[in-house]
């Protein structure tokens, strides 16, 4: 069985930015060796998530407003009492669209519907460097 991790890093712009990572799966994926198996990404930190969804515009903007309805940006948030951040709305989105997935491996790709994408979502307020932490595993070619 072959292990591989590593960390993609990249840039957010913040407030809900979504980037779409599939192609950086991808390469993970077809660096690693393994051709069937799953892949694992991991955001690190309280205030990033990943999920699988469309990249339709939007749908995008469809989602940012359901999370604008449901958790306020200017909510009342007892983490902002003692934060000078006031992103308790940030943490709580993170913590509810979650911060890793698992995706299966096949033939070498990563295994996803027509339209879905992999996405990390910034959901505090300021732009930042990010991270992933991608961990492929499985069996490679044909004697794998």
């Amino acid at each position: 069985m072959i292990i591989k991790t590593n960390t993609i890093k990249f840039a957010t712009k913040g407030d809900f930015d979504i980037v779409d990572m599939t192609a950086r799966l991808q390469e993970a994926v077809c660096a690693s060796g393994v051709s069937d198996g799953m892949v694992n990404v991991f955001a690190p930190g309280a205030t990033g998530a990943v999920t699988a969804i469309e990249c339709e515009s939007g749908l995008l903007e469809d989602f940012r407003d359901f999370f604008e309805k449901i958790i306020p940006t200017l909510g009342e948030y007892k983490h902002n009492l003692s934060h000078a951040a006031r992103n308790g709305h940030s943490h709580v989105r993170a913590s509810l669209i979650g911060p890793d997935m698992t995706i299966p491996v096949r033939k070498g790709q990563v295994f996803l519907g027509v339209w879905q994408r992999i996405v990390f979502i910034d959901t505090d307020s300021c732009p930042r460097e990010r991270e992933l932490m991608v961990t492929v595993m499985g069996g490679g070619g044909k004697n794998g």
